[in-house]
């Protein structure tokens, strides 16, 4: 941790892709709105959405091109069934891709899931100033990527870098 940086409480966008999910059950959805405000961060808009390339692409390009969301959270979609197209939606719109976070990733889920880890298709963006951060939609793959790489990466006072600077 960099003691003389102060936290920066960060305005973040929770995206949930799935043809079965509705707020009742959208325990992923869920756990990572608790977890970004339990971290001191703002949720700033919260959506499901059918897994279609369009519809995803549309409400992740309205949150880069606004002014208020820093960062966009989005489970599910990720898996290589035919209906599955989370990373199509959003590759096309990173100005820059994180590797890493899909490689870390997967490095950290082989521990609980063996090698099925190779079907997870987890990737992160920048796009306009906000970092995008796409993993599978279960409860588990969302907690862990949170907890192991997504919130020191999103504290500005975590070292020796983070993605907080690179945000609008």
């Amino acid at each position: 941790m960099k003691k003389d940086k102060p936290f920066q409480s960060l305005n973040i966008a929770v995206l949930t892709v799935s043809d079965t999910r509705d707020e009742t059950n959208n325990t992923a959805g869920d756990l990572l709105e608790g977890a970004l405000k339990e971290s001191g961060h703002q949720l700033s808009e919260k959506m499901i959405v059918k897994d279609n390339i369009y519809h995803i692409r549309s409400i992740v390009s309205v949150w880069i091109a606004s002014t208020d969301v820093q960062v966009v959270l989005v489970s599910g979609g990720t898996g290589f069934n035919a209906k599955n197209s989370t990373i199509e939606a959003l590759t096309p719109l990173f100005d820059k891709t994180v590797d890493g976070f899909g490689e870390l990733f997967r490095q950290l889920s082989f521990d609980d899931i063996g090698t099925s880890t190779l079907q997870s298709r987890a990737v992160a963006g920048l796009a306009n100033g906000t970092v995008i951060f796409s993993m599978p939609g279960s409860t588990g793959a969302c907690q862990l990527a949170w907890e192991k790489i997504i919130q020191s990466q999103l504290d500005a006072r975590h070292g020796p870098c983070n993605f907080v600077p690179h945000l609008k």
